[in-house]
């Protein structure tokens, strides 16, 4: 039977109990007279009658089903007991669980918050950077966009003025022309010339010594002299040239790339003010230095032709490497024109460079020594030189090096 019923009354007793009321009411309605009608006392007689009948199968009912109950009660008690039990077992288990997954909440909390802050940190870190390339892009750009105006300028002023500046030069010329043929006339006219019967001799040492001179004169340019006007005026006019009229597709051995005053003022000083021999402030960079080296070397092969001869020193082949790209880039020039007996000669050792200066002096050429910045220490062996151009390291700025 199951717990949660409670035990119905058979239908044999509630017959039962339903037999014994009507005999009892059969006997009280034989003792009345029949054919007489009930009266209100038999009336209410019957009614009390009626009502304890009612009562007396309730009580018989109560009694049969109060066993039942009690044995229901009992086990549903031991059931709700074990129950109850089962109930605080899961909610001490649930507890249990709760406060894990608090904990593990709060530790997912704590490490969200720290991986946000690194995050944080990388972004601002990553921002900073980025800025400050653009910052640098932008430097570059701006540089890119002043030198490409200047040379958009300058390729105007060459292209469009050519045949202004060509007229110019030609009538210069002419007028030179006409001055020289004329200072010669004049010349000729106060010279006395022997008669045509006098002999014309000359002495052995009078004509040795004028060779010397004049071998000396054409070995050892002087160009801080007076007696130089009209090779400093070729001079300046190339350094102008080379500065308003750059020519990026001229021939060899003349400067190709875009010269600025600054390079301008060093090699004006270094021809005019140091004569050709002494040391200029270093720009920076090799590759500016090398610039004005081959401007030097430009405006000499001009004046003097293959005559030249330059020979640099450096302390590693990878900066003899450097200057020999840059010196090709800037005058135009092949790796064919570099080697002991070309143009160009590249040095390690200042004693084996001073030999070979020597014998190009012997020979009766003109060496033009180019010492780059990193040489710390100069040979005196290179100062006897007519030419020399060293680049001297500034003190306040720490030199470059591979």
């Amino acid at each position: 039977m199951n717990s949660d019923e409670l035990p119905m009354p058979s239908t044999a007793d509630t017959r039962q109990s339903e037999s014994i009321a009507d005999t009892r009411e059969q006997e009280e309605v034989s003792d009345r007279p029949s054919g007489e009608p009930l009266g209100i006392q038999e009336a209410s007689a019957q009614t009390l009658m009626e009502e304890e009948r009612l009562t007396l199968v309730e009580r018989v009912e109560a009694e049969q089903v109060l066993p039942s109950i009690s044995a229901v009660g009992t086990s549903t008690s031991t059931e709700v007991g074990q129950r109850v039990v089962d109930l605080q077992r899961r909610e001490q288990a649930l507890r249990r669980e709760i406060a894990t997954l608090q904990a593990s909440q709060a530790r997912l909390q704590e490490e969200t918050a720290a991986a946000q802050a690194a995050m944080g940190r990388l972004v601002q870190e990553g921002l900073k950077e980025l800025e400050q390339r653009k910052q640098s892009l932008q430097i570059s750009v701006e540089q890119l966009e002043r030198r490409q105006e200047r040379i958009r300028n300058e390729m105007r002023t060459t292209f469009a003025g050519v045949s202004q500046d060509l007229a110019i030069r030609v009538q210069s010329f002419k007028d030179y022309l006409v001055g020289s043929l004329q200072d010669l006339a004049l010349a000729a006219e106060q010279l006395e010339l022997p008669q045509p019967g006098a002999p014309m001799t000359q002495s052995p040492e009078r004509s040795a010594v004028k060779e010397e001179r004049v071998s000396k004169a054409a070995t050892t340019p002087q160009f801080a002299e007076q007696s130089f006007q009209e090779q400093t005026k070729k001079i300046r006019n190339l350094l102008d040239q080379y500065r308003n009229r750059p020519d990026y597709y001229g021939s060899a051995w003349q400067l190709r790339r875009t010269f600025e005053p600054v390079h301008a003022e060093r090699v004006s000083n270094w021809f005019f003010t140091q004569g050709g021999r002494g040391a200029v402030r270093t720009m920076g960079s090799r590759l500016q230095n090398i610039l004005i080296a081959s401007a030097a070397i430009s405006i000499l092969h001009t004046l003097y032709g293959d005559r030249l001869r330059a020979l640099v020193l450096a302390q590693s082949p990878e900066r003899l490497g450097e200057w020999r790209r840059g010196l090709q880039d800037c005058l135009g020039i092949t790796r064919s024109e570099f080697g002991p007996e070309r143009g160009v000669g590249l040095f390690e050792d200042p004693f084996a460079l001073a030999q070979k200066a020597d014998r190009l002096m012997k020979d009766g050429l003109m060496p033009l020594i180019i010492i780059d910045e990193t040489e710390e220490d100069i040979s005196l062996s290179l100062l006897q030189f007519s030419l020399w151009l060293a680049f001297a390291p500034n003190p306040q700025a720490q030199t470059y090096s591979y």
